[in-house]
């Protein structure tokens, strides 16, 4: 037997991330494919595979069309690769907004088929319910308030929130309940600056903000608007990268040198070795 352990990397949970309230702040992203996930495993808290996977992979006008199946796919792929952080599968629309139990069954096979530590819903005042439920049933839940993607077709499209006081009310309340329902951390997305300070302010769970303040306990983007794979991104977002450049630079120079024939060179081809003599 070798004299050699193998090192393990315990991967953080979601006690890990309660206990970064008012912490240093937590670096969550969006990973949908295995050679992503593996990129930003080392410099992630969180990993959420997000049901923008439908627009972002899958070319869909919005995240109303992903199934079940989808996110089980690409949560998968997370999995094999991701070491360290922790990966939250979000519940696609549909899939929880009914009966609890029936939230419970969908959320109970999303965190059996794809080993994820955690679910994420969106988190309307008819979810609170669910979210107790499955929380007391061993699922921990993070939740989502604001603007909710899911809802783009009551709302008419995507649009930041809390910008008016009634509609600021609910959205603070809302989270408020989903923080006492037993949500671990709470997604804040596209509202009022002042707002999502107030929010965070208001729970004791960590807020991981989107589109709304610098004072949340941790930020999320979508790893490929970040990365400017898109020749548009939204106001909140901020480009590190021109992978969408780069990309188009490097398809270029390939179709080049196909076109000239000096693709593939003597480098690239194999040669029938020579015969014995």
């Amino acid at each position: 037997m070798s004299s050699h352990r193998q090192e393990t990397v315990r991967r953080l949970a979601a006690p890990d991330i309660a206990v970064r309230k008012g912490g240093v702040p937590i670096v969550c992203l969006t990973a949908y494919t295995a050679p992503m996930a593996e990129l930003l495993d080392d410099h992630c808290d969180l990993l959420l595979v997000g049901d923008s996977l439908g627009m972002v992979v899958h070319g869909l006008p919005n995240t109303v069309g992903v199934t079940l199946e989808m996110m089980i796919l690409h949560g998968q792929a997370v999995m094999r690769t991701s070491r360290k952080a922790m990966v939250v599968v979000d519940m696609p629309f549909g899939s929880y907004e009914g009966a609890p139990e029936v939230a419970y069954a969908n959320a109970a096979r999303l965190m059996k088929e794809t080993g994820a530590q955690a679910v994420k819903v969106e988190s309307g005042e008819t979810v609170v319910e669910t979210v107790e439920y499955l929380v007391k049933r061993g699922i921990p839940v993070m939740g989502h308030v604001g603007l909710r993607p899911q809802a783009v077709l009551v709302d008419g499209g995507f649009k930041a929130k809390g910008r008016e006081v009634e509609e600021r009310a609910r959205i603070l309340s809302e989270a408020k309940a989903t923080a006492a329902a037993g949500a671990f951390a709470l997604v804040v997305e596209g509202v009022a600056e002042g707002l999502a300070r107030e929010i965070t302010q208001a729970v004791d769970v960590p807020t991981i903000g989107i589109g709304a303040s610098a004072g949340c306990d941790g930020q999320i983007l979508v790893t490929d608007d970040m990365l400017g794979l898109f020749d548009w991104t939204p106001k909140f977002v901020r480009r590190y990268g021109d992978l969408r450049g780069e990309i188009s630079k490097a398809v270029a120079a390939y179709a080049a040198d196909v076109r000239d024939r000096k693709f593939p060179g003597p480098a690239e081809i194999y040669f029938a070795k020579a015969a014995n003599t």
